[in-house]
C-alpha cells in the first residue's frame, strides 16, 4: 500500500494533500455565526428573557450583521410554561444544544439567567445498570419502592452497556397529554398523579443514592444525578466544564424581602415550592450553593441585580421594573457586543459573510471544496460494509487499462442502492493503491440537493485542482472564457497528466443531478477515449436520462457496473457495524424482522431508514410497534407518520417542508422564523392553550430542538462561508417530503410565507393570526428584517439566493417585479443584479432570470438575461470581482439603445445606472452609446471552433446535425437543436478542403489539404476509416470536390478523378487514351470529362460504360479557360463556364448546348431542385431560371461589396447571401426586395446555410459559426456598424458621418451615415488609399494615395474635390495632418515632407503651395505619424520610434525628442497646443510640454498584452487626454499629474477619437461608434486606484520644477509581473474573436 504523504510529518494535512485527495477528512472553516444557548428556569425570568427579545436581541443582530455574523439565540424555555411532553428527553435536548453552540460558535455561546427559582429536578431519563442495580440493593427492605421502580423503570439490554430506562408519562397516565377540553379532567388528575409519583420516585431514587454513597457503592457524582436541576446541568456544561468565561455571561436577579402577605402560592413562580404548595427548603439550600458558586467561579462575568417584586410579579410597566429591564438589556447588548469583537479580533482575518469587497483566490476556493467532498466521502466510508465484488471489478477495470487508452467506468443502478458509498469507498481505496504523487478528485454532485451543480463550475473546480496538484498551469480567464474553451482545457489537462506519468483518478457521483446548462445530461463533457493512466469513474441512475446516453456514447458493454442490491450476509454486516458505532443492538427477534424486511429489498437506503428507526427501539419494545415498511417508500411514510404522532403533523410537514423548498437550506434561526408566520403551525402549537403572551406570537423552539433531534440521521449541515443552514442528506428523503407534505395549495402557501419572509414584510409590524377559541387577533411574530445591504459592503446573501425563487413560484410576480426586475429605488435593479452577481456568481442571477423568462410574460426580463451572459465572461475573468462602476457601465454600454424601446424595466435599469455612475465619487467613463454587442437582435448563437478559421460546413436535415471543417484540421460536429458541441473529430494535419454529412447512417466525410479523406460516425464521434493520398496535398477548397452516390465515392480535381466504394475499398480507373482529360464533374455514378480536343466522354467506373462526343463548341470558345463547372445531378447535367462569357450545357445523354453568359462568376450554386441557378460576380447576384436547356436571368441583387456566398430556400422565396462588407443579407425572390440586412459576422461572409428558420454563417477569416434567427424581434435589432478591420477611417465630431475604405485594395472611401446605419455617398479615388484625415472644423476630407495625390473632399459638396497633385518622385502619401487651427496642412511621402495652406476662394476651400518643404535622408525611417503645431511646427515620429520635432518657420531647425523602442503609432496635439502626446507599440507614452520644449511625464502601462497606443485625443479643456489602444482599453490620464485617471475594457482597439464637451466619440477596429461622458471629481482620494480590479501596472515618471530627479507614481499591485507572461496566452488572445472577453 502506497504511503500517504502526510506520514512522517506527525499527520499534517496540508493544502497540497488536500488538493491530492490524501487526507481522509476535512476541516471547518472558520464560523461566521454567533450562536448562543440562554439557560433559566421556566417561569420566573420570563420578563428578562421577553425584554431581551424585544430590545437587546436586534441590536446584538444588527451588530453582528455589520461584521458579517449571523446571529442566534436559542432559547428553549421562550414560549411554553413547562416541559410539553412526558418522555423526558428535554433535558438531554438542552445539553445537546449546550454543545452545537459551542461547536458552531465564533464568540459568545452560553448566557445564564438566575433568579430565586432553583428550578426542576427532574427524574434521570437513563440510569446505567450497574447504578440502577446498587440502588436497588439499598432498598431491599422496601419491597413497594422497588416495585415502584420497576414499574418505572425497565432495563434496555439494546443499549450497550444496558441501561434503565425511565417510561413516559403517559405509559402510566395516558392523558397527561391530552389536552383537548373534553379530556379536561383526565389530564388535570394524570398531571397530579404525576407530580405524585414523580415525587415519590426522587425520594426513593435519592434515599437509595444516600445510602450507597455512605457504604462506598457509588460516588458523590453519581449521588448528585438525583438532586441536581436541568438548570444547574446547564451551567456545569456551559459556564465551568471548558472554563471560558470569555465566551459565557451570568446574570443574577435578588428578590431582598418578601412581604408577609406575599406568600409561597404568590411566588410560586418565582422561588421553588413543594407539591403540597410550601416553599421548597431543600431547592433554596440547594440555590444558595449554586449562587455562592458562581459568586467564587464566575465573578468576572457576573451582572448582580437586586428587584422587589410587586404584587408577586415582574411588571414592566413599573418605573424601577422598566429601569431594571432595561439594564439588563443595555448589559447584555454592550457585553456581548465586547465578547464578539474581541473573538473576532482573536481570529485575525477572515472572510466576511456577505462582504463584496474582499477578494477569495481561486486555488484557496477549490481546496475548501475539495475538503468538503473530501469530508462527505470519508464520513460514507465509515459505516460502508459489502460490495466486495463490485468494487474487485471496478479496481481490475483500471489497473488492466492503466498503460492504454481506454474508456471512462459507469457505476449505474436504481436511486438509493448506494451507488455513492462505494465511488466514496473505491476513491479511497485507490488512495491507498496509488503512487505518493498520484492525484484522486471526488465530486458528490448530488451533495447540495436540490440545487443542481453547473458543469461548467464542476469541470472548471476539477481542472484547478489537477493543475495546482500536478504542477499545471490552472485554467485562466484568457483560456477558459466560454464553455467549449473549458471542455477543450479539461481533456487536454488529462493528456498533459498522462504524459507526466502520474496517475490521476477523477470520481464523479450522481452526474443525473447536474443543472441542465448546455445540456449537461448529453454527456458531451465527457471524453469517451481516456489517456493512460487517467481514470474517470461516474455514478448515475439506471433510469436516467443521463445513463440511456451514456450507453449510446459508450459500445462497450465492459465499461458498465451495476450497483446491485446488497444480499443479506451484507446487510447484517451493515446492521451490526452501525448498531456498534451507536453503541446499540437489538434482539434476536428485532434483527430477524429487520433482515426480513430488508431482504424485500436490499436497497442500502432503504436499510439505513430502517436503522434509523432501529436505533431507538428499546429491548422491551413489542413487535407490534416496530412498523417496518417493506420498500424505501413505505419506510419514509412511517418515519412520517411516527414524526407526526409523537409532534404533530403540521409541525413535522411545515419544518420538512420549509427545508425541502429552501434552495440553499435553511439556517434554524430562519426555519424557527418562518415556522413561527405558519399560522397552521402556530395554531396546532396553540390548540389547546394560549400563547404565553398573545400579542407576541412565536413558535417555541424547543418544539423544533426535539424535532431536530429525531431527524438527526436524515439532515445535515452545509456550511458555506462560514454559515451552517440545515438540508436533507438524501435526495430521495426531500422528493418524499414535496410528496406527502407540498402538494398544489400548501406548497404556494409555504412558499409566499418564505418569499414574504426575505421580503421582510413582517418585520416589526403585526400579523394577523387566528387561533382556536379566540377572534381574529394581531401579534408580532418578532421576525427580523431583511434589508438588501446589512452595512456598507456587507449584503444580505440569504435574501439574495431565496428571494427571487420563492417570489416566482408562489405567483407573486407583481413583487418580483418590484423587488428584483425593476425596482424604483434609487439603484434598485442595478443594484441587485450587481450584488447577486458580486456574491453567488452571474450564472445564479441568469438563472433567476431564465425562471422568470419561463413563467412571466416578460421580453425585458430575457433581454437583461442575455446582456448579464455577454457580461459573464468580464465576470469570470475578474473572478467575480467586477467593481460596481464597471458593471454598471458594461451594462450601460449593451442597454442603452434599448431603453426607449422597452422603457418600463430596461429604460428604468439603464436610468438607475447611470444616475450611480453621474454619482460616482472617483473618475469615471459614462457610455452614452450602445457600443457593446447588445442583447437581442437576429443572431441567437456564436458556436465558437477551434483555432481556425471555418472553411466549409454541411448540415443533416434528418439527425439536424452540423458538420464544420476548419482550416486547422479539426472537425466539429454540432446540435443543431440545443445548439452545443457534439463531437471534435480530429485526424486531420492540414486544413479541410470539404465535409458532406450522411443522413443514414448518420455519418460525415472529410477531405483535408494533407490528402486524407476520412470517415466518421456522428453518433460516438469514432473515425470508421482513413484512406490516404486521396488528394494531391496542399490543395485547395476550390480545386477539390467531393462526390458521394448510392454505392460510390468520388473524388476529384481537374486532372484526376478517384473512386472508392462505401467501404473505402478503390476502384482503380484505367484509360487507354493518351489525350489529356479536364474533368468537369460527376453525374450520378458517371465522370465527365472533356478534352483538348474538344471530346466529351461520360464514362462509369464500375461497368466500363462509356460515352463519348464530339463538342459543339466554336473552335475560338473550345481554347478558352474554363472558369468553373457546376453539377446538376435531378437534370443530369453538367454547366461550364467558360472566360469570354459562354457556358456549356452538358447532359448525361451527350446532347451539348452552348449559350452566351454574361457573367464570370465568382460563386456558382443551382437550389435544391435546381429550377434556380445563382450566379455571382464581384457586387452583383444574378438569378436564372432555368428553363430547359435555357437560361433566364430575372433578377439582380445588388451589394456593397463581393458577393461570397449564398443559399436559396427550400421553398424557393427567400435568399440568403453573405458578402465582403461583412453582412448577412436576406432577399425575397419574388420581388428582389432586401427583407433584412443581418450585422455582426465582423468577418467576410464566405459560407452561409439555411435551417428551418436560421441562417448559419461562417467565414474563413474567424473561428467561429453564426446562428441567425430570421424570426428575432425587429425592436431588438442592433445599430449596424461599418465592416470590421477597415484599412482606413475617418471620424466626424458628431459621430454622424464615418468614412472608411474597406480594404487596402479598394479605391474609393465609403461615406457612411451612422443615423441611418447604410452607406450614403461612395467616393471614387484613383489609386489605392494609404491615409485618411478629416479637417473637423472645415469639414474637409483629407485623403492620401498610393499614388502621391492627395484628394480633399469638401463635406458639403463631396463631388468638388480638391487635388494636390503628387511630388515628382511618384512616392506615396505616409500621413496627413492639419494644425489645431486647420489652416495648414501637413503632407508626409516616402522622400520628403511639405507643408500647405488651407485658405477659401469665394466661400470654397482651396489648398495653395507647397509652402515648405524638407527632404528626408535616404535611410530615415517611414514617418508613421505626425502633428501640425502651432507657429507651423512639426512634430512627426517614424516606424523604428524616432521622434522629431521641425520647425518650417526658423528655416528647418530640427529637435530630436527622447525616442521610443518600438515604432511611433500615435502623435497628438492638445487643442492650445501647450501638449503633445507620442505614443508607440511598446507599452510607453511620453507627453510632452512645447513651450519651452520638455519632456512632462513618461507613461507606462503593462497589462495582458503590451501593444501600444493606436489613438488619443485631448479633451478641449486639454486636462485630460484619452488614448485607446491595442489592449482594447480606453484610458484617461491627467495631463498636469501624468497620471492615470481610469481604464475601461471596451472588447476591441480604438482607431479613431475625436473628443466634444466633457467626453469623446470614438470608433473601434470592429466598427462601433463609441460615445462617452468624462467625469472627474475636483478631488481624488489617495486611496484611489485605477487599476484595483484591473490585472495591470502602471507607471508614471514626471519631471519636477528643479529637474534634479524625476518623480514617480507606480500602481501598487501584489503578485502580479507583467514580465512573466505565458506568451502562448498572449498569442491565443490574439487570436480569440472579440466578442471573448479579455479584461486588462
Amino acid at each position: 500500500m502506497a504511503q500517504s504523504p502526510t506520514e512522517g510529518r506527525g499527520g499534517e494535512i496540508g493544502p497540497q494533500d488536500v488538493l491530492r485527495g490524501w487526507t481522509d477528512g476535512a476541516q471547518r472553516m472558520k464560523s461566521n455565526m454567533i450562536r448562543v444557548f440562554i439557560s433559566s428556569t421556566f417561569t420566573d425570568m420570563s420578563s428578562e428573557r421577553k425584554a431581551l427579545l424585544e430590545k437587546a436581541y436586534p441590536e446584538v443582530r444588527s451588530f453582528c450583521c455589520g461584521l458579517g455574523l449571523v446571529f442566534e439565540v436559542v432559547d428553549l424555555r421562550w414560549g411554553i410554561r413547562n416541559v410539553p411532553s412526558g418522555d423526558h428527553e428535554a433535558c438531554e435536548v438542552f445539553l445537546e444544544e449546550i454543545q452545537r453552540c459551542e461547536q458552531m460558535s465564533a464568540g459568545p455561546t452560553f448566557i445564564a439567567l438566575l433568579g430565586n427559582r432553583y428550578g426542576h429536578r427532574a427524574l434521570p431519563r437513563l440510569i446505567p445498570e450497574k447504578l440502577f442495580d446498587a440502588l436497588l440493593s439499598k432498598l431491599s427492605k422496601n419491597p413497594e419502592g422497588i416495585k415502584t421502580l420497576n414499574q418505572w423503570f425497565k432495563k434496555d439490554s439494546n443499549a450497550v452497556p444496558p441501561t434503565y430506562v425511565l417510561q413516559p408519562i403517559i405509559a402510566h397516565f395516558p392523558h397527561y397529554i391530552d389536552l383537548r377540553p373534553e379530556s379536561g379532567k383526565q389530564h388535570d388528575k394524570d398531571v397530579l398523579s404525576w407530580r405524585l409519583a414523580e415525587t415519590r420516585l426522587l425520594r426513593l431514587l435519592r434515599s437509595a443514592a444516600t445510602d450507597a454513597e455512605d457504604t462506598g457503592d457509588i460516588t458523590a457524582e453519581e449521588k448528585q444525578r438525583f438532586y441536581t436541576s436541568v438548570t444547574e446541568r446547564e451551567f456545569e456544561r456551559g459556564l465551568w466544564q471548558n472554563d471560558c468565561e470569555s465566551s459565557t455571561l451570568l446574570f443574577v436577579r435578588e428578590i431582598p424581602r418578601q412581604r408577609s402577605r406575599e406568600g409561597p402560592k404568590r411566588l410560586a413562580k418565582f422561588m421553588d415550592v413543594t407539591g403540597d404548595g410550601l416553599l421548597d427548603a431543600e431547592a433554596q439550600g440547594l440555590l444558595a450553593g449554586l449562587k455562592t458558586r458562581l459568586f467564587v467561579k464566575s465573578q468576572k462575568i457576573l451582572n448582580l441585580h437586586s428587584v422587589e417584586l410587586s404584587r408577586g410579579s415582574i411588571n414592566p410597566k413599573c418605573k424601577e421594573h422598566a429601569q431594571y429591564l432595561d439594564s439588563v438589556c443595555e448589559q447584555f447588548a454592550s457585553q456581548m457586543k465586547a465578547q464578539i469583537g474581541a473573538a473576532m479580533d482573536s481570529l485575525g482575518r477572515r472572510k466576511m459573510w456577505g462582504t463584496t469587497e474582499e477578494e477569495e483566490k481561486m486555488d484557496v476556493l477549490v481546496v475548501t471544496e475539495a475538503r468538503r467532498h473530501i469530508a462527505i466521502s470519508a464520513e460514507l466510508c465509515r459505516g460502508f460494509h459489502g460490495r466486495e465484488g463490485l468494487l474487485g471489478k471496478l479496481c481490475l477495470a483500471m489497473w488492466e487499462s492503466s498503460n492504454v487508452r481506454h474508456r471512462p467506468l459507469v457505476v449505474h443502478g436504481g436511486a438509493g442502492m448506494g451507488k455513492t458509498a462505494v465511488l466514496c469507498k473505491l476513491a479511497q481505496e485507490m488512495r491507498g493503491v496509488l503512487e505518493a504523487r498520484a492525484v484522486v478528485v471526488i465530486r458528490l454532485l448530488a451533495a447540495c440537493h436540490p440545487q443542481k451543480p453547473d458543469i461548467d463550475h464542476v469541470l472548471h473546480s476539477i481542472c484547478t485542482q489537477v493543475c495546482l496538484a500536478c504542477g499545471l498551469a490552472p485554467p485562466s480567464p484568457l483560456t477558459v472564457s466560454t464553455h467549449l474553451e473549458l471542455l477543450r482545457f479539461f481533456w487536454e489537462v488529462l493528456e498533459q497528466v498522462s504524459q507526466q506519468g502520474g496517475a490521476l483518478v477523477i470520481v464523479l457521483d450522481s452526474v443525473e443531478q447536474l443543472a441542465d446548462q448546455h445540456h449537461a445530461h448529453k454527456l458531451r463533457w465527457l471524453p469517451v477515449d481516456l489517456p493512460p493512466n487517467v481514470h474517470v469513474v461516474v455514478s448515475m441512475e439506471t433510469n436516467s436520462e443521463a445513463f440511456a446516453n451514456m450507453r449510446f456514447k459508450l459500445d462497450s458493454l465492459g465499461s458498465f457496473f451495476e450497483a446491485e442490491r446488497l444480499s443479506c450476509e451484507e446487510g447484517e454486516r451493515i446492521i451490526e457495524s452501525d448498531l456498534r458505532a451507536s453503541q446499540r443492538t437489538l434482539t434476536c427477534e428485532q434483527s430477524s424482522a429487520v433482515l426480513q424486511t430488508f431482504e424485500s429489498s436490499g436497497c442500502p437506503l432503504h436499510l439505513k431508514l430502517i436503522l434509523s428507526v432501529a436505533k431507538r427501539w428499546t429491548s422491551f419494545t413489542p413487535l407490534t410497534e416496530l412498523r417496518l415498511g417493506t420498500s424505501t417508500q413505505e419506510m419514509m411514510s412511517h418515519l412520517f407518520l411516527m414524526l407526526e404522532e409523537k409532534h404533530g403533523k403540521e409541525l413535522v410537514g411545515g419544518a420538512l417542508g420549509y427545508i425541502a423548498l429552501a434552495r440553499e437550506g435553511l439556517l434554524e434561526a430562519e426555519l424557527r422564523d418562518v415556522m413561527s408566520l405558519d399560522d397552521d403551525v402556530i395554531s396546532e402549537v396553540y390548540r389547546y392553550s394560549l400563547p404565553p403572551i398573545p400579542s407576541l406570537i412565536r413558535l417555541p423552539p424547543l418544539l423544533w430542538a426535539r424535532l431536530r433531534r429525531d431527524l438527526v440521521d436524515h439532515l445535515e449541515e452545509r456550511w458555506t462561508d462560514g454559515v451552517a443552514a440545515i438540508a436533507f442528506n438524501n435526495k430521495r428523503l426531500s422528493e418524499a417530503v414535496s410528496a406527502r407534505y407540498l402538494r398544489s395549495e400548501r406548497r404556494g402557501r409555504s412558499l409566499r410565507i418564505l418569499a414574504e419572509y426575505f421580503l421582510g414584510r413582517w418585520s416589526g409590524k403585526l400579523r394577523p393570526a387566528s387561533l382556536p377559541g379566540l377572534s381574529l387577533l394581531l401579534s408580532d411574530r418578532k421576525v427580523p428584517p431583511q434589508p438588501l445591504w446589512f452595512a456598507p459592503g456587507l449584503a444580505n446573501i440569504r435574501k439574495l439566493q431565496e428571494l427571487p425563487y420563492h417570489l416566482l413560484h408562489s405567483g407573486l410576480w407583481e413583487e418580483l417585479r418590484q423587488e428584483v426586475i425593476s425596482k424604483t429605488q434609487q439603484r434598485g435593479c442595478a443594484e441587485w443584479l450587481f450584488i447577486k452577481s458580486r456574491l453567488c456568481g452571474v450564472s445564479s442571477v441568469i438563472h433567476d432570470l431564465d425562471q422568470c423568462s419561463k413563467y412571466m410574460d416578460c421580453t425585458e426580463t430575457g433581454l437583461i438575461r442575455d446582456a448579464l451572459v455577454l457580461i459573464k465572461p468580464s465576470l469570470c475573468f475578474l473572478e467575480g470581482h467586477m467593481e460596481v462602476s464597471l458593471f454598471y457601465s458594461e451594462l450601460l454600454a449593451r442597454l442603452s439603445s434599448l431603453s426607449s424601446v422597452f422603457p418600463t424595466v430596461i429604460g428604468r435599469l439603464c436610468s438607475q445606472c447611470e444616475e450611480w455612475l453621474l454619482t460616482c465619487p472617483d473618475p469615471i467613463l459614462i457610455p452614452r452609446s450602445s457600443f457593446l454587442q447588445q442583447p437581442g437582435g437576429a443572431l441567437q448563437h456564436t458556436l465558437s471552433v477551434l483555432r481556425g478559421g471555418v472553411v466549409c460546413m454541411d448540415i443533416s436535415v434528418v439527425t439536424k446535425l452540423l458538420v464544420a471543417g476548419s482550416d486547422d484540421g479539426v472537425v466539429e460536429v454540432w446540435s443543431m437543436l440545443d445548439k452545443q458541441l457534439v463531437h471534435t473529430l480530429l485526424g486531420h494535419t492540414a486544413s479541410i478542403l470539404a465535409v458532406k454529412v450522411i443522413g443514414s447512417p448518420a455519418h460525415c466525410l472529410s477531405l483535408a489539404a494533407d490528402g486524407s479523406l476520412r470517415r466518421w460516425s456522428l453518433m460516438n464521434g469514432q473515425q470508421l476509416f482513413c484512406i490516404e493520398e486521396a488528394v494531391p496535398i496542399d490543395s485547395t477548397p476550390s480545386s477539390v470536390h467531393l462526390h458521394l452516390s448510392e454505392q460510390l465515392l468520388f473524388v476529384y480535381t481537374r486532372t484526376q478523378v478517384k473512386v472508392w466504394q462505401l467501404d473505402g475499398a478503390e476502384l482503380h480507373l484505367s484509360s487507354s487514351d493518351d489525350e489529356v482529360w479536364l474533368v468537369l464533374g460527376v453525374l450520378g455514378e458517371s465522370v465527365v470529362y472533356l478534352s483538348n480536343s474538344g471530346r466529351v466522354r461520360i464514362s462509369h467506373p464500375v461497368y466500363g460504360t462509356q460515352l463519348t462526343v464530339k463538342t459543339q463548341l466554336e473552335n475560338s470558345v473550345r481554347h478558352r479557360t474554363v472558369v468553373t463547372t457546376l453539377m446538376l445531378p435531378k437534370r443530369e447535367k453538367v454547366f461550364v463556364v467558360y472566360k469570354g462569357g459562354f457556358l456549356h450545357q452538358i447532359s448525361r445523354t451527350g446532347k451539348q448546348t452552348v449559350a452566351e453568359f454574361p457573367l464570370l462568376p465568382s460563386f456558382f450554386s443551382v437550389t435544391e431542385d435546381e429550377k434556380t441557378l445563382l450566379a455571382a460576380s464581384e457586387c452583383t447576384l444574378s438569378l436564372f431560371s432555368i428553363l430547359g436547356d435555357s437560361l433566364d436571368r430575372f433578377l439582380d441583387l445588388q451589394h456593397d461589396d463581393d458577393v461570397l456566398s449564398a443559399c436559396v430556400s427550400s421553398d424557393g422565396r427567400r435568399l440568403v447571401s453573405g458578402a465582403a462588407d461583412q453582412l448577412v443579407r436576406v432577399w425575397s425572390v419574388t420581388t428582389g426586395a432586401l427583407m433584412d440586412s443581418l450585422c455582426g459576422a465582423d468577418a467576410p461572409v464566405t459560407c452561409v446555410l439555411l435551417f428551418n428558420d436560421f441562417v448559419v454563417s461562417a467565414s474563413v477569416a474567424t473561428s467561429s459559426i453564426l446562428l441567425w434567427n430570421l424570426k428575432y424581434d425587429a425592436s431588438t435589432k442592433p445599430a449596424t456598424r461599418i465592416p470590421a478591420d477597415s484599412a482606413h477611417i475617418a471620424l466626424t465630431k458628431d459621430s454622424d458621418q464615418v468614412f472608411y475604405v474597406h480594404q487596402q485594395s479598394h479605391t474609393e472611401v465609403m461615406s457612411w451615415n451612422s443615423h441611418t446605419g447604410s452607406v450614403c455617398e461612395r467616393l471614387p479615388v484613383s489609386a489605392e488609399v494609404s491615409c485618411l484625415e478629416l479637417a473637423q472644423n472645415k469639414r474637409l476630407l483629407l485623403c492620401g494615395l498610393t499614388s502621391g495625390t492627395v484628394l480633399i473632399y469638401p463635406l458639403a459638396l463631396p463631388q468638388e474635390t480638391l487635388c494636390i497633385p503628387p511630388p515628382e518622385s511618384l512616392c506615396r502619401v505616409l500621413c496627413l495632418t492639419a494644425g489645431t487651427q486647420e489652416k495648414h496642412l501637413a503632407v508626409a511621402y516616402e522622400d520628403s515632407v511639405c507643408l500647405f495652406e488651407i485658405t477659401s476662394r469665394d466661400n470654397f476651400p482651396t489648398v495653395e503651395g507647397p509652402l515648405k518643404k524638407f527632404a528626408l535622408p535616404l535611410l530615415h525611417a517611414p514617418l508613421s505619424a505626425m502633428a501640425l503645431l502651432p507657429n507651423r511646427r512639426l512634430l512627426y515620429g517614424t516606424s523604428c520610434g524616432e521622434v522629431k520635432l521641425w520647425d518650417f518657420g526658423r528655416g528647418g531647425d530640427v529637435s530630436d525628442l527622447e525616442p521610443h523602442r518600438s515604432g511611433v503609432t500615435c502623435v497628438t496635439v492638445s487643442n492650445r497646443g501647450a501638449h503633445a502626446l507620442v505614443g508607440s507599440e511598446d507599452a510607453v507614452q511620453r507627453l510632452w510640454a512645447l513651450n519651452p520644449l520638455a519632456l512632462d511625464h513618461t507613461m507606462e502601462y503593462k497589462g495582458f498584452l503590451f501593444e501600444g497606443v493606436l489613438s488619443a485625443a485631448f479633451s478641449e479643456t486639454d486636462r485630460f487626454v484619452f488614448t485607446g489602444s491595442q489592449d482594447r482599453t480606453v484610458k484617461v490620464w491627467d495631463v498636469a499629474s501624468g497620471n492615470l485617471l481610469f481604464v475601461q475594457y471596451i472588447y476591441s482597439p480604438i482607431v479613431r477619437m475625436v473628443t466634444f464637451r466633457d467626453g469623446f466619440v470614438a470608433i473601434t477596429r470592429q466598427g462601433a461608434i463609441i460615445r462617452e461622458l468624462f467625469r472627474c471629481p475636483d478631488h481624488i482620494g489617495p486611496d484611489y486606484n485605477p487599476v484595483r480590479s484591473i490585472r495591470a501596472q502602471y507607471r508614471v515618471t514626471s519631471r519636477e520644477k528643479d529637474r534634479d530627479r524625476p518623480q514617480t507614481s507606480v500602481s501598487n499591485l501584489q503578485d502580479f509581473n507583467p514580465t512573466q507572461l505565458n506568451l502562448n496566452l498572449v498569442g491565443m488572445l490574439k487570436a480569440k474573436p472579440s466578442s471573448a472577453c479579455v479584461m486588462l
